[in-house]
């Protein structure tokens, strides 16, 4: 029996749903898109977008109510589901797909693809990680963007906390990390403790660090890649708190 990764259980993913999309989260939604929209480019005009691992999808649903054709792609049902639904009630633009971002490509249909929220460097093998980058890739018109936002091993170097924690509406989540392999991972360990029940949950991440990225991204076809330090388009430097690419096809 092959064992599944972390990344590949259903319960993480509905135990964290109201940590990874609490009420912060979802509020910020509408001025991301802002700032996102910009970064691709589209100055008033619209397109075809894939957002990749798009959890409930609040990107790909703004952007569809923006007028946006979007693909949303990941790998939760309840997700997705949900999703769908709020797509069907507005009379949206947008369709949600259950798929391995591995195995995704659709051929030259999208003006702009999207990985946001740290959703990159799930895999044990960084050819899988490689393989996603060149379905992004592929699936891009020529011309096409694609952005890509992570916390850059760069920050972590000098920013790194081994644990944390903090509370919102009632639920309690405490944070414990760890770096291996010579930091190229970051494993972390979630402890939520709510109405009196903790559960605990450790999933690992590839590091990436701003030239690590910006190669792999060469390797896989693109051209012209800027890096920035957040969503506002400051130039990417080593305090920033996010890595955020946008490279063109």
């Amino acid at each position: 029996m092959v064992k599944r990764q972390w990344h590949e259980e259903k319960s993480f993913w509905e135990t964290f749903e109201p940590t990874l999309f609490g009420e912060k989260v979802m509020s910020r939604t509408n001025e991301e898109v802002d700032k996102i929209t910009t970064l691709l480019g589209f100055n008033g005009d619209r397109g075809r977008i894939v957002d990749l691992c798009c959890g409930v999808g609040r990107h790909s649903l703004e952007l569809a109510r923006r007028g946006f054709s979007v693909t949303g792609v990941d790998i939760t049902a309840k997700y997705l589901d949900g999703a769908r639904k709020k797509a069907e009630d507005e009379g949206l633009d947008a369709q949600f797909v259950q798929e391995d971002v591995r195995s995704f490509v659709r051929e030259g249909a999208f003006d702009a693809a999207l990985n946001m929220y740290t959703s990159f460097g799930y895999f044990e093998q960084p050819d899988d990680d490689k393989k996603v980058i060149e379905n992004v890739y592929a699936s891009l018109k020529e011309g096409g963007r694609f952005a890509i936002d992570l916390v850059g091993k760069d920050q972590l170097v000098t920013a790194f906390q081994p644990r944390d924690w903090h509370e919102e509406d009632g639920t309690l989540l405490l944070s414990e990390r760890r770096i291996e392999d010579n930091w190229t991972k970051i494993v972390t360990k979630w402890i939520l403790i709510k109405d009196g029940t903790r559960t605990e949950k450790e999933f690992a991440l590839r590091l990436y660090s701003e030239y690590e990225l910006k190669e792999l991204l060469k390797k896989c076809g693109f051209k012209k890649i800027n890096t920035y330090s957040n969503l506002d388009g400051e130039k990417y430097h080593q305090h920033a708190k996010r890595l955020i690419a946008v490279a063109k096809k």
